[in-house]
């Protein structure tokens, strides 16, 4: 079975996707905390808002053309907008087009939630229950783990790591990666001064995602830096740098902590977004299987804890195991296979597809 990758946002509504991309940022960058407003007030409210139907009937008109092109037999949303622009497209085009929804935080957001929407993937027992308890029936949702690269699970010894990622001059300093998602907005500067009281024994890869003004400064802000430090871009390879590393600091999105539960790397959560990064953390914090901090003095103490103390890095490692899911990726490709198996004799007698 072939994938086809595709930006609903690209397709669906560009212009949208410009302005709402940029506002997103915008906001996050400089006031949060509206951000965590607005997506608490959204989940309370009980029917979609006027807006988001209209943009989920024009987008899943917009769409018409490139489903009729491509033909697929299932279409997978690992968002919350594309979910809405395919159940509209179900109720008003094709009804008999499966659509999963795979839910890539550890909580679920209302905005998912849509009655002819075939299935949905979520990482733990208390989304599927939030589900239900809003009308999704059981047989439609399952506990799969958040996906990830197989490849993560595949964990060699640190040294080798090292050295295959051009790092093993660094052998005998722990390496710290440092994380702030695929925008490049979390705190890294504060992460990086929080390592200071550790220089004589560390070093630090900085990830900066596809924010390349963002590593540019970190670039001429880290030349002299206390201990040695190494800055990169957006990288497909994320799963050689966790394996490579001993500690992982990073604003808690729900597939990069997945990512680091699977490469068995101990995490330092530092200042989540409102919404659904703040539910990550209170997540894995209720489970014990990673440390917070907001400070650089908090950041200090919890990397000198799980770099320094063997017992503490042990418990939180054994913790975190309950919670690592590395079957995940292939858990979900099981289900959409046998949706579109299911599917297929309707299909085929329709000749629709």
């Amino acid at each position: 079975m072939d994938a086809r990758i595709v930006d609903a946002y690209e397709h669906a509504v560009a212009l949208f996707s410009r302005v709402a991309g940029a506002g997103y940022i915008r906001m996050v960058k400089t006031v949060p905390s509206l951000y965590g407003f607005l997506y608490d007030r959204v989940e309370r409210a009980k029917e979609p808002g006027s807006l988001r139907k209209w943009l989920g009937t024009l987008s899943a008109r917009n769409l018409h053309r490139l489903i009729a092109e491509l033909d697929p037999s299932c279409v997978i949303c690992t968002h919350a907008f594309p979910c809405g622009i395919m159940a509209q497209y179900k109720r008003t085009i094709d009804p008999s087009l499966p659509v999963v929804g795979v839910v890539t935080d550890y909580v679920v957001h209302p905005v998912w939630i849509y009655p002819n929407v075939d299935a949905y993937a979520v990482a733990t027992d208390e989304m599927r229950s939030a589900l239900i308890s809003r009308g999704v029936e059981p047989g439609r949702v399952w506990v799969t783990g958040i996906p990830v690269d197989p490849r993560f699970a595949l964990v060699p010894p640190k040294s080798q790591a090292r050295r295959e990622l051009g790092v093993g001059s660094l052998e005998d300093r722990q390496l710290v990666l440092v994380m702030a998602g695929g925008l490049g907005i979390g705190p890294l500067e504060t992460m990086l001064r929080g390592l200071v009281p550790l220089r004589d024994g560390i070093a630090a890869v900085v990830l900066t995602g596809k924010n390349a003004r963002r590593r540019a400064r970190l670039e001429r802000w880290c030349a002299q830096w206390p201990f040695p430090v190494s800055i990169h871009g957006f990288e497909d390879n994320v799963y050689d740098y966790m394996h490579a590393a001993d500690l992982l600091l990073t604003k808690p999105g729900g597939l990069s902590v997945s990512e680091a539960l699977v490469a068995r790397l101990p995490m330092v959560l530092v200042r989540p977004l409102g919404g659904q990064e703040q539910r990550n953390t209170r997540y894995l914090l209720e489970r014990r299987a990673a440390l917070y901090a907001s400070t650089e003095e908090e950041i200090a103490r919890a990397a000198r804890r799980l770099l320094e103390r063997p017992g503490a890095r042990r418990r939180i490692l054994v913790r975190a195991e309950a919670l690592r899911r590395p079957e995940a990726a292939a858990d979900v490709a099981e289900i959409v296979r046998d949706l579109v198996e299911r599917e297929a004799p309707a299909v085929s007698a329709a000749g629709s597809r």
